[in-house]
């Protein structure tokens, strides 16, 4: 990935940013070329050197079957629009990561009933009356973890980009947050704000 100084990140700011990836995109090389598939993902810091993404996909697609040729690669992304006008063009902002590692899949009820569940927790803690697996009967949720296979990506390496305005000037910045916050968007002003680059003094 392209990364030009200004628009890096540090570890903490990475590590943060993959606990916040909610589903992606895995592509995976094989002998009969790359094969994609977007899904849920859960980032677990305690797995292997790296961390790990753990998720599941449809037993039916293949993708779970194919023999990786090298490392498999996770694509996540969050994307603001930013207009400017006068001298300058329109871009976007944007914070990305390439993450690699080895795919490992899990075909068992157990490892796929935990990561079901942390899933489910992740994504529905928040609601007021937030659903639970053990809400379904035992015998349909037994027959949909047969539906699905446990998949991991162990991390070897992360690629990771935020463009977020740190090259323009102080000024265009301030339009930026003010742009994201009129538009209501304050959780990308709020993002821009924070990876401002000090004021010279």
């Amino acid at each position: 990935m392209y990364t030009p100084a200004h628009f890096a990140i540090d570890d903490e700011t990475t590590r943060a940013f993959l606990a916040q990836i909610e589903a992606a995109d895995l592509v995976t090389p094989t002998a009969d070329g790359l094969i994609a598939t977007f899904l849920p993902l859960l980032f677990d810091a305690t797995r292997g050197a790296h961390g790990a993404l753990l998720g599941h996909v449809a037993r039916k697609n293949d993708h779970w079957r194919a023999e990786p040729t090298t490392d498999s690669l996770v694509i996540a992304s969050w994307y603001a629009t930013k207009r400017e006008h006068g001298r300058v063009v329109p871009t976007w902002n944007y914070t990305t990561a390439h993450i690699y590692g080895r795919l490992h899949i899990h075909d068992d009820p157990a490892w796929v009933d935990d990561i079901v569940r942390r899933l489910t927790t992740r994504h529905e803690a928040h609601r007021e009356h937030a659903w639970s697996v053990d809400d379904a009967p035992a015998d349909f949720h037994g027959g949909q973890l047969r539906a699905i296979v446990g998949v991991e990506l162990e991390i070897t390496r992360v690629e990771a980009k935020f463009k977020l305005s740190q090259n323009r000037p102080a000024a265009d910045i301030d339009g930026v947050v003010a742009g994201l916050t009129a538009e209501g968007d304050p959780a990308s002003a709020a993002l821009v704000e924070r990876h401002r680059r000090p004021r010279q003094v």
